[in-house]
């Protein structure tokens, strides 16, 4: 019988992924700056916690196939403080911050990272049919109208819409360093800015304009300290 020979690597490989220690030390962030094919199969995001995901798959807005995957980042004290503070003197240059208002009851069910694209059409009153038109591009993070802005140093995750008749919808999903509370002054300070009356059911903003115009942003703890967004914006 023909012995079985495994590269020495591999044996590394294989111990490391086989450790009962799922939690990432300094030598396992220094290997994903070094060897990203190395880094998805150590820490492949579907084997751990779907929040960690960059992959459609689990991270789902629009359900759109993506096999990239990102490295997981850690939120220090010090990005934080600086991701406040920068969202903080975007807001600031517009004149005082509006306050945040108190939590409201009645939130409903939050948004999580596995809830797909109807579900989030309905946080803003789009009919499902919209769904069916939504495409995914990073471009519609970067044109956003006032109300559905996103912080400065924000990293979007995956972004999606559709310009259609009735069907003018913008899903983000974003993390930020800077806390939650803050994140939610932010927006909604934009939505207030913009005309909108906005409303703060538990850890979300939700606001209503004109016509069909609608924001609803809910925000939760992410990995690595990072704040998690799901933001949905429907134009009127």
């Amino acid at each position: 019988m023909r012995a079985l020979l495994i590269p020495l690597p591999m044996l590394c490989l294989l111990a490391t992924a086989c450790s009962d220690d799922a939690e990432p030390g300094e030598g396992d962030f220094a290997l994903i700056e070094r060897d990203p094919v190395i880094a998805r199969a150590l820490h492949d995001p579907l084997m751990s916690d779907p929040d960690l995901a960059s992959r459609n798959e689990a991270n789902a807005v629009l359900g759109f196939v993506d096999s990239d995957a990102l490295p997981v980042f850690k939120a220090t004290s010090r990005e934080a403080q600086a991701a406040r503070d920068a969202l903080r003197l975007e807001l600031l240059e517009g004149g005082t911050i509006p306050p945040l208002p108190q939590v409201q009851a009645g939130s409903g069910k939050a948004p999580g990272p596995m809830t797909g694209a109807a579900q989030l059409l309905a946080m803003v009153g789009a009919p499902a049919r919209c769904a069916a038109g939504l495409t995914e591009d990073f471009a519609l993070a970067a044109s956003l109208p006032p109300p559905a802005a996103i912080p400065p140093l924000a990293m979007v995750m995956q972004a999606g819409g559709s310009d259609a008749q009735d069907c003018r919808i913008r899903i983000i999903r974003y993390a930020s360093a800077a806390p939650r509370a803050d994140v939610l002054e932010y927006h909604h300070a934009r939505a207030v800015r913009a005309g909108l009356e906005a409303v703060r059911p538990g850890d979300s903003i939700t606001a209503r304009g004109t016509g069909a115009e609608r924001l609803a942003v809910h925000v939760r703890t992410a990995p690595g300290g990072l704040t998690g967004v799901t933001l949905v914006y429907r134009a009127p």
